[in-house]
């Protein structure tokens, strides 16, 4: 049996600056966990978009997991995806540009297998909760990140 989970935001930063946190698992990606759930980002190949490999562990009910996932560019600069190595869990980034490219609307789905009903329940539960706070942290620090860059031209250009 599989299930679907899906979050979205609107983050007020331009698609391309979403998109670029979201595919550098080096520098930008590690930034948006939520540091309860998630630890130990690791990237074992690449770290940019298309062929980076991670492994990370992730934290819930007092159970850790260590996962690894391999990254792909369906659409380069819009569609980042995570496919967990052997599970076959599938999470997607989309990101969209709104009001003209000022904004960015975010979401995170995640489709995997789950043994029954209550568990499928039980995992949209949680994972909608920790993706709140995943695109919570990815607004704060885009919008962050977005106006040290903008201070930082404004210094050049005076």
């Amino acid at each position: 049996m599989r299930t679907r989970v899906a979050a979205s935001a609107t983050i007020k930063v331009s698609a391309e600056q979403v998109y670029t946190i979201l595919a550098d698992y080096t520098n930008g990606h590690p930034h948006i966990l939520p540091s309860q759930y998630f630890s130990h980002l690791q990237v074992e190949q690449g770290g940019v978009g298309a062929g980076t490999v991670i492994t990370f562990q992730m934290h819930v009910l007092g159970k850790t997991q260590t996962f690894r996932a391999a990254i792909t560019e369906p659409e380069p600069g819009r569609v980042l995806v995570e496919t967990n190595l052997p599970s076959g869990a599938v999470t997607t980034f989309t990101v969209d540009p709104r009001m003209e490219d000022q904004q960015a609307q975010m979401t995170i789905t995640t489709e995997l297998a789950v043994s029954n009903w209550l568990e499928g329940v039980f995992t949209k539960m949680m994972l909608r909760r920790i993706y709140a706070q995943e695109l919570g942290l990815l607004a704060a620090y885009a919008e962050r990140r977005s106006s040290v860059v903008g201070a930082n031209m404004s210094k050049a250009i005076a």
